[in-house]
């Protein structure tokens, strides 16, 4: 056992055999990390402001949470830092506990993730349903876009409330004489990342847009804000205040961003396995080290971070095979805060805005949602219903509320394929067929249709049988419930003197019948049978016997 705990132990942690690509492939790893720090600069800028945290914790969670990350991650290609989700979820945590909440919240976030790693908690993520993720994915997507709506408009963003009815408020109450210039740096950065990719798709599109809109602010002096003063070195680790009182307050907050920042890394993890041939991920430390990364991204102000979907694409579209580039990504955006803070504290808000925007629509899949409105419609149903949650009320409660709709929907299409069918008797009929009923069971007997079979076998129609054979070699799916049903079904009968013998219990339901008490409800042990026809010819034996 302590070998093995052992071995399990060394699975989490990083080894040489991450880097035995890294002869061949150095050189590609760099420039993809160079092209992927490109890319996340405005991003990380742009989703720390949108959380509410500040461009600088947006900055350094990139830096230290991707670095370590990719260290200790369990994918080879991932890129992580501050994402579109978690700036979501962040928002109101700010805006109920204060700024000053963050370092204890993430750190808190962090140590969560870091257990379900080392519980082994990380292949659960397969349980959620596609139309779940994909509607989380459109439910995301739309509340970025809204999200920036008053830095597109040059407003702050009104406290508290949700994110959809404070884009409504500000849209109502705008000064257009006024929102003319941010609106017209947003139209500049989109028509740039939309259309410079058709011109050359290696033009790093939103660092260049954002480059643009900068130089045209500057230039024209437009009234429009900017990011401000950014830190020029990375603070130094500092523990948060953690008192029983404020660990209470935050708990729940924790919990709703560990399990965000589990769910989003591990699918961006499965993405990149199906996009790079570098081999599969392992889940369970790929949690490892998102946990370690948002403890460390806390001590040093940052906020929690998670895997970043487009960042990993554009990391394996660039050529990487190893946690080089990843890294590499890490310390371009390093040598940012180091080198270039002052330009960079010039970037205009409206700007970041206009990449987030842009970002946003590029979350969503036209085909995929097509896909999934003409599949099925509990499908259908399933993706709306989280979409609009996600929307209206909380990321965590739109998966939650989507993967109840959704195995509701699975139940119920599993409850209609299960059956009970009165069979005729094989062979040439006997004196006394009529007086033995030949039940099959098909599919599942669970608590969704247990009182229906039940319903079924004790027939009405049929008040003369006498024996009843309960085929049970074609039932795919029995839960306690559903055994305890049977069992209720045979004291019954046998109370009211019609003998009842089970045939063909599969190995699998053996133990559940016996301990829920089927066995024990049958007149005799013998009524227990593997063969049809002896159990047909036991019934016939007791039907000649009452009529004697």
């Amino acid at each position: 056992m302590i070998r093995a705990a052992g071995a399990n132990l060394a699975r989490l942690l990083p080894s040489r055999r991450d880097y035995e690509e890294l002869p061949r492939s150095w050189r590609r790893d760099i420039l993809a990390g160079i092209t992927v720090g490109v890319v996340a600069l405005p991003l990380a800028l742009a989703f720390g402001i949108s959380s509410g945290v500040g461009a600088a914790a947006g900055l350094i969670t990139a830096v230290v949470a991707g670095l370590l990350a990719a260290v200790f991650g369990g994918s080879h290609v991932q890129v992580s830092g501050p994402t579109g989700a978690m700036a979501v979820v962040l928002a109101p945590v700010v805006a109920q506990h204060g700024l000053g909440s963050i370092a204890l919240v993430t750190i808190l976030a962090g140590l969560m993730v870091l257990a379900a790693g080392v519980t082994g908690l990380g292949r659960a993520v397969t349980f959620i349903p596609w139309p779940v993720i994909e509607g989380f994915t459109l439910g995301i997507a739309a509340i970025i876009f809204l999200q920036q709506v008053p830095a597109a408009l040059g407003q702050e963003t009104p406290p508290g409330g949700r994110t959809l009815a404070a884009a409504i408020q500000v849209v109502a109450n705008a000064d257009w004489t006024t929102a003319i210039y941010p609106l017209s740096i947003v139209a500049v950065v989109a028509i740039l990342m939309v259309g410079l990719p058709r011109l050359h798709r290696g033009i790093p599109e939103s660092l260049t847009a954002v480059i643009v809109a900068t130089v045209i602010v500057v230039l024209a002096k437009l009234p429009v804000a900017d990011i401000g003063e950014l830190p020029s070195h990375l603070p130094a680790p500092v523990l948060p205040h953690a008192d029983l009182t404020a660990l209470r307050t935050v708990v729940g907050a924790a919990l709703a961003i560990a399990a965000l920042a589990a769910i989003e890394s591990l699918l961006s993890a499965r993405v990149a396995a199906t996009m790079a041939p570098t081999g599969p991920y392992d889940p369970d430390r790929e949690l490892v080290g998102q946990g370690v990364a948002s403890v460390a991204s806390g001590l040093f102000g940052g906020m929690p971070a998670t895997g970043a979907i487009a960042r990993t694409a554009v990391n394996v579209r660039s050529g990487a095979r190893t946690r080089l580039a990843a890294i590499v990504h890490s310390l371009v955006l390093l040598a940012v805060v180091y080198l270039a803070t002052g330009p960079v504290s010039t970037i205009p808000l409206s700007a970041l805005a206009g990449v987030l925007m842009v970002t946003s629509f590029r979350m969503i899949s036209a085909s995929t949602v097509r896909k999934i409105l003409r599949s099925t419609r509990s499908d259908a149903v399933t993706f709306v219903l989280t979409a609009a949650v996600t929307i209206c009320f909380d990321l965590i409660e739109a998966v939650i509320i989507g993967m109840l709709v959704a195995a509701f929907f699975v139940l119920r299409s599993v409850a209609r394929r299960s059956s009970v069918t009165r069979e005729e008797l094989p062979g040439p009929p006997q004196p006394g067929d009529d007086r033995i009923a030949l039940l099959r069971l098909d599919g599942a007997m669970f608590f969704g249709v247990a009182e229906r079979i039940s319903n079924t076998i004790t027939d009405p129609d049929h008040p003369n049988v006498e024996v009843v054979i309960i085929r049970l070699s074609q039932l795919g799916m029995l839960d306690a419930t559903g055994a305890h049903t049977l069992a209720q079904i045979a004291s019954e009968l046998e109370a009211r003197g019609i003998t009842v013998i089970i045939k063909g219990v599969r190995p699998e339901h053996m133990d559940l019948l016996t301990n829920v008490g089927v066995f024990e409800s049958l007149r005799h042990e013998n009524h227990l049978m593997d063969s049809l026809e002896e159990a047909i010819e036991h019934a016939r034996s007791h039907v000649a016997e009452h009529a004697a």
